[in-house]
């Protein structure tokens, strides 16, 4: 998003908390204003009422922000950082749109949806339609396009059958568990296999390749030629369904069960109805479960070839475009 507004003429600057964006946004050569919240638990009153608490502070700290900054227009993606900016936004008039990654619109986004000039859907959701809202598809980088150079960044050869797993930032513990056990021989029902597999640092320690054939890390930074290189992913279903869609990568999903209002089975389910992947309930997973549905697919390959042009079809590779086109009409109002 930030890339597509730059390249209209935009100046934009970024108002996170300490995870994550601490280091990607300064490293993607963008300006990151930090403020002080937390996520809203929802099982330990103490730590709800510290969160209330600190929103109320990071709702004055962005007032007085936003003051300095003097934005023409505020988008917000959702969460409690984009809660407390979006209602600073609100309080000095400034134009506000907003994202919304998933099936289900946040917390956040519910509560300020009202007051947005525009709400940016990466799904058509039910009772969400009308002039304020707008199906977009979910903002994602520009897909890779090398396919060989992508296979020669990981090591791998033109021939080989390729899985890519994956669980998020976090990574996925039921996922990293299976897998690794799922693919530790170099084959797989008679098919030779490589895997390329971003366990997320939590887990990592406790996780050890099964072979040369198995490529075990922390994250993988060229995530594109890492989905361009593979031939099925295995992994969660929240936002990154729209670059696996944008690689044309047929997919097996394991949903994270705990999600806000079960978004990502929603998110899976439609992936599963245009036919672009396979669901495997997280409960129902097992190693052998997953190398069973891995298997079944890597033998049948015209499955998943119509499977990778299903999922081709559902990418929405000028959703960032529209979603700056929405911005920057607000910004100049």
């Amino acid at each position: 998003m930030a890339d597509a507004l730059r390249a209209d003429g935009a100046e934009v600057v970024f108002v996170g908390g300490e995870r994550a964006e601490a280091q990607l946004v300064p490293e993607a050569g963008y300006e990151l204003r930090q403020i002080r919240v937390e996520g809203l638990s929802r099982t330990n009153p103490l730590k709800a009422t510290r969160a209330a608490l600190r929103a109320l502070g990071g709702v004055a700290t962005s007032v007085r922000l936003l003051g300095e900054l003097r934005p023409d227009a505020v988008m917000g993606g959702g969460g409690y950082v984009a809660g407390t900016v979006g209602i600073a936004a609100v309080l000095r008039r400034i134009p506000l749109v907003l994202t919304e990654a998933d099936s289900h619109l946040g917390i956040s986004n519910r509560a300020l949806a009202r007051f947005a000039r525009r709400v940016s859907l990466a799904f058509p959701i039910p009772g969400r339609e009308g002039e304020r809202y707008r199906v977009t598809g979910r903002p994602a980088p520009p897909p890779s396009t090398d396919r060989a150079a992508a296979r020669a960044r990981f090591g791998l050869e033109e021939g080989d059958v390729v899985v890519l797993v994956f669980g998020g930032s976090l990574g996925a513990r039921s996922i990293n568990t299976a897998a690794v056990q799922a693919f530790a021989a170099p084959s797989l029902d008679g098919v030779p296999l490589r895997v390329l597999h971003a366990a997320g640092e939590r887990d990592l320690a406790s996780l050890s390749a099964p072979g040369d054939h198995y490529d075990l890390r922390a994250y993988i930074s060229e995530f594109g030629d890492a989905l361009l290189a593979s031939d099925l992913v295995v992994a969660r279903a929240g936002g990154s369904v729209f670059e696996v869609a944008a690689h044309g990568r047929p997919a097996i999903l394991i949903p994270y069960p705990h999600a806000a209002a079960d978004h990502q089975t929603a998110n899976a389910r439609w992936m599963e109805r245009h036919g672009a992947a396979v669901i495997v309930p997280d409960g129902e997973l097992t190693a052998e479960r997953l190398a069973r549905e891995v298997a079944a697919l890597l033998r049948d390959r015209p499955r998943l070839a119509a499977m990778a042009a299903a999922s081709a079809e559902l990418a929405r590779p000028d959703a960032a475009r529209e979603v700056a086109e929405e911005l920057l009409a607000a910004a100049r109002g």
